[in-house]
């Protein structure tokens, strides 16, 4: 698991000052959330990274954060703190 200062100085060292042609999100599965916006939503996924979060909360927190900065992404989700959650950007 990665500390929540660690996940956002990378993401913030992969996107820059260019958040609007980011996406971020959260989840319990990356094989099928990369899935899904690569084949179902057809994103270009190939700048795919993702981090597992030392908890929901704290994933949550820096999603939110990206959010604000404006990354494309929304808040919500059905997930579950009891199971490892994972921070993806792309």
């Amino acid at each position: 698991m990665t500390a929540k200062t660690t996940i956002v100085a990378a993401i913030n060292a992969k996107v820059g000052t260019g958040y609007s042609a980011w996406r971020i999100g959260l989840t319990h599965d990356l094989a099928d959330r990369k899935k899904f916006w690569g084949e179902t939503e057809k994103q270009n996924v190939f700048h795919w990274s993702a981090w597992t979060a030392d908890s929901l909360k704290d994933a949550q927190e820096i999603e939110s954060y990206f959010i604000n900065k404006g990354i494309n992404g929304g808040t919500g989700g059905d997930l579950d703190s009891r199971k490892t959650t994972c921070v993806y950007v792309f």
